[in-house]
């Protein structure tokens, strides 16, 4: 019995087996294959300033204004040539010497760096723009104004603030307006220093201010008794100095304690908080000149400086906006020729229309900034106090007023509404007591209309009972 029931089940068990190898299996579907990710390409910014020495101050807010357009490129997440781009410094130290400007050069060549920004001076810059300019790779400085630094007739070297020329000449012209007849003029030997005093004392005799001394120093000197008291004997009515502040602010200091009445006047090397510090009380309605115009008149300014503040602890020093447009100018050329490589791009640099931070950048054919306005400062109360503002663009300058009257427009209606308010505050405390006063007058009525009803009630109903 038993092997009949096993017999009974193996034939149960085949033909189940034999229905489901005639079943048919649902095909699976197939997944969509995933998209390829967009390859990323490192695109590699040289920096160069000086990150040691008295300079170190001045090299540090230059590279804090580059990690700041970095930052926010990167943030972006830029696609160039079909590739997604990440931004990457390479930040370098010359300690503002030439041949250790040269030899970070190499370097950045070597690590084949798409692009370069600096070096800060232009000691430093000039020569080493030989080695980028053999290499095709283009660099922009955000603070190297000597002239020579474009006529070098390299199709790579670009800067985007005023030049010594444009700056030398302001400086003649508003020395001219304080009504100076002799001038005194030191320089501290360096590119920077020299070209600037240079091109000062063009405009100055130009104008028809006599130069009664000329006098040398060094960027690494900190005594100037011996080169001031010549000065002193001169009676000059005004010192220029063509230098940076590590040496302008002992300067000041000490044309102060040998009683020196003239005014001191500098460029943008000594327009500085740390000037202020160095020289102290001596500093005080003293001149200085910026290229550009103030953050403030500038439409994109106080944004900067609120950013540049926020994300460093600091304030800025002197050249950190041009730094950062610089490194903005570099990435949109990029962008413009869609391409990272250095012979791509660099066509697209020199037809440049960017509006930064400082100006609406845009280079002549030496690569020198179109335009380039240079504005004068007064030291007071330990604060850079703004002048006025010489040469510079038609747009740039209307840029500024239509700001300033837009800020004008806006004080004058929050004035007028705070007039409006306080009137129709007045005027609603007026209708209030009118209204409470015609409320009391209501009562009284009332209350008076009731005494008289009854009056009446109380007179009728002794008629009643006298009769």
């Amino acid at each position: 019995m038993q092997a009949k029931l096993s017999v009974v089940a193996l034939s149960v068990a085949a033909a189940f087996a034999l229905s489901a190898c005639g079943q048919k299996e649902e095909p699976k579907p197939v997944a969509a294959p995933a998209p390829a990710a967009k390859p990323e390409v490192v695109v590699k910014l040289g920096h160069v300033a000086p990150m040691t020495g008295p300079q170190a101050h001045l090299g540090k807010d230059n590279e804090n204004g580059a990690v700041l357009a970095i930052e926010e490129l990167n943030a972006k997440g830029m696609e160039i040539g079909g590739a997604k781009v990440k931004f990457q410094l390479l930040a370098e130290d010359d300690a503002a010497d030439p041949k250790q400007g040269a030899i970070v050069a190499q370097k950045l060549v070597d690590a084949k760096v798409n692009g370069v920004i600096g070096h800060l001076n232009s000691g430093t810059t000039i020569p080493a723009s030989k080695l980028y300019a053999d290499a095709g790779i283009p660099q922009i400085s955000g603070s190297a104004t000597n002239p020579k630094y474009t006529q070098q007739g390299f199709a790579t070297a670009f800067r985007v603030m005023a030049n010594d020329v444009q700056q030398g000449k302001s400086l003649g012209e508003f020395a001219v307006k304080q009504g100076v007849k002799t001038v005194a003029i030191v320089d501290d030997r360096t590119a920077y220093g020299q070209g600037l005093a240079d091109e000062f004392k063009k405009a100055a005799e130009a104008s028809g201010i006599k130069v009664v001394a000329n006098e040398y120093t060094t960027d690494k000197a900190t005594d100037f008794k011996a080169i001031l008291t010549k000065i002193k004997s001169t009676k000059a009515e005004m010192v220029f100095f063509g230098g940076m502040d590590a040496q302008g602010g002992p300067m000041a200091k000490q044309m102060k304690e040998l009683g020196i009445k003239a005014k001191f006047l500098g460029g943008d090397g000594v327009c500085t908080p740390e000037f202020m510090k160095l020289g102290g009380p001596a500093t005080e309605g003293q001149f200085c000149s910026l290229p550009g115009m103030p953050l403030e008149k500038l439409a994109k300014g106080p944004e900067f400086r609120e950013k540049f503040s926020k994300k460093f602890g600091a304030e800025i020093q002197l050249y950190a906006p041009y730094v950062y447009d610089a490194v903005m100018v570099m990435a949109d050329s990029m962008k413009r020729a869609d391409s990272v490589e250095p012979a791509k791009f660099l066509p697209a640099v020199g037809q440049t229309k960017y509006d930064g931070v400082t100006a609406m950048v845009e280079f002549d054919a030496l690569g020198d900034l179109k335009g380039g306005a240079i504005s004068i400062y007064k030291y007071t109360g330990g604060k850079l106090e703004y002048v006025e503002t010489l040469g510079g663009s038609t747009m740039e300058m209307a840029k500024a007023e239509v700001k300033e009257a837009v800020a004008e427009v806006k004080d004058a209606a929050k004035a007028v509404a705070g007039a409006a308010t306080a009137v129709g505050k007045e005027a609603v405390s007026d209708v209030k007591d009118a209204a409470k006063a015609a409320t009391e007058a209501g009562k009284d009525a009332v209350k008076a209309g009731a005494e008289a009803v009854k009056n009446a009630a109380d007179a009728t109903k002794a008629a009643v009972e006298k009769k």
